[in-house]
């Protein structure tokens, strides 16, 4: 298929990402090879016999046919239903280690940036000063082993990106295996 990928709002650049990849597979909703797949999460207590194409994430027809969501709602606290339901059933969720979750700011979800470690994320001062106050609540860190922790994001932990669609602000939270 020509067309170009639909463009889905929390989740802007799913083949960075790796969330949607081109392929020859048939999707196994639609039946139809479009020259793309998505490749990362889809819950659901049904049998699916395949993946899905980008189209039917955005129509929101493989969610419905399959009684699933492309990512869990934990996270989305503070916005309405629409927005849960788009990003739960409408948006390409990502490959995590751990369960992803989705971040809000702005009582908006934020849109999905990908997966970084410490050199993408220093250039998002806000996210790195966001993500370094998280970790002082958790307390699971003193201040010279947290910078050590962040220093080597990409070895055995990652950061999951992400901007508000209001502001601007950029997020993160970290994601290990």
């Amino acid at each position: 298929m020509s067309a170009d990928l639909p463009f889905f709002r929390y989740h802007p650049d799913p083949l960075a990402s790796g969330s949607i990849r081109a392929s020859a597979e048939t999707c196994a909703c639609c039946g139809r090879g479009t020259g793309w797949i998505y490749t990362a999460t889809f819950y659901t207590a049904d049998e699916v016999g395949g993946r899905f194409c980008p189209w039917c994430i955005a129509d929101g027809s493989a969610a419905e046919r399959f009684a699933g969501e492309f990512t869990d709602s934990y996270g989305l606290d503070g916005v309405g239903e629409d927005v849960v339901h788009e990003v739960t059933r409408r948006t390409p969720g990502f490959h995590a280690w751990q369960d992803p979750r989705w971040l809000v700011h702005c009582h908006d979800a934020a849109a999905f940036m990908g997966e970084v470690g410490y050199t993408e994320l220093a250039a998002h001062p806000d996210a790195l000063d966001q993500l370094r106050a998280d970790l002082r609540i958790e307390g699971r860190y003193d201040e010279d082993r947290l910078e050590r922790f962040l220093t080597h994001l990409g070895e055995a932990a990652t950061v999951m990106l992400f901007r508000c669609t209001v502001c601007g602000t950029h997020l993160a939270y970290t994601d290990a295996s």
